[in-house]
């Protein structure tokens, strides 16, 4: 028997744009919902430029904090709200989600779980878009960021929320790693 030798990682892009999207995808809700808020943001690289071919998703409460387990994420029907959403960056590299505003889960400080995928990322990225004012008195991740984890909490703006995802450089957004997951 041959024994091969092993190859690099393979990075998780740019096939994004082609592969992932779907209708209604950044629509958590749709467009002029009550109640209907928007997260949006740009991803930067290492020397602050726009990253144009990323995708992010999110994971979230519904403003109750319940975690939502309905099927029907990946093709919506216009009313069941799942707490998933979908969005490739632009040619700015901004993206933008039409949601709700997600309540906190079990006392804890309601948050967006967010995941970013992009060229020569070897693995997802995870990380948190906390709802301002963000208390990292009640928070052990907030905490443990320190005074990184200003790159935690997303800001405030009429219409909903901005976060911002610096992927790396001195503006880096923490990142988290999951039990059993391998460090990028």
């Amino acid at each position: 028997m041959t024994r091969l030798a092993p190859t690099p990682g393979q990075t998780v892009g740019p096939f994004f744009h082609d592969a992932l999207p779907y209708p209604g995808d950044a629509d958590l809700v749709p467009r002029g919902t009550p109640g209907a808020v928007r997260l949006h943001g740009t991803v930067f690289d290492g020397g602050g430029a726009p990253v144009v071919d990323a995708l992010l998703e999110v994971w979230q409460a519904d403003p109750d904090g319940a975690v939502v387990q309905r099927p029907g994420s990946l093709h919506r029907d216009g009313w069941t709200f799942t707490g998933f959403g979908r969005c490739a960056t632009d040619g700015a590299g901004h993206y933008s989600f039409t949601t709700l505003t997600p309540g906190a889960v079990d006392g804890g400080l309601p948050f967006f779980a967010v995941t970013v995928f992009a060229r020569g990322v070897l693995h997802r990225l995870s990380t948190r878009a906390y709802l301002p004012p963000a208390d990292g008195a009640r928070d052990a991740l907030l905490t443990a960021a320190g005074p990184r984890s200003r790159t935690l909490v997303a800001v405030a703006e009429p219409d909903g929320y901005r976060f911002d995802v610096h992927l790396q450089g001195p503006e880096e957004t923490v990142f988290l790693r999951a039990p059993g997951e391998s460090p990028a």
